[in-house]
């Protein structure tokens, strides 16, 4: 089974719209973005219930449409979704709590 997206051919294609995002967020004080993260981020959010293949002009839209705050917000969630916290521990819940 073939686990690569759908646009994942368009990859060397519309790598100047992706360098071009990541020197915008770069212009604007986010440096730790690659271009792997961005394009997960567009994989794994943006085209998540994509079934057909996209065309070239829509991909390179929505990467050009990429805002920090909805990368962030991803980011952050994943980091979330991947930590390993619980609230076993009593007193880090009291800690966190406070």
């Amino acid at each position: 089974m073939d686990n690569s997206h759908v646009n994942e051919h368009f990859r060397t294609q519309v790598q100047p719209a992706l360098k071009s995002k990541l020197e915008e967020f770069r212009l604007l004080g986010i440096d730790s973005v690659s271009e792997q993260s961005l394009w997960g981020f567009l994989v794994n959010k943006k085209w998540k219930k994509v079934k057909d293949e996209m065309r070239l002009y829509e991909i390179i839209q929505d990467i050009l449409s990429v805002r920090v705050s909805d990368y962030l917000n991803y980011v952050t969630i994943e980091s979330y979704k991947t930590s390993e916290f619980s609230f076993d521990n009593e007193e880090e819940l009291k800690e966190l709590l406070k």
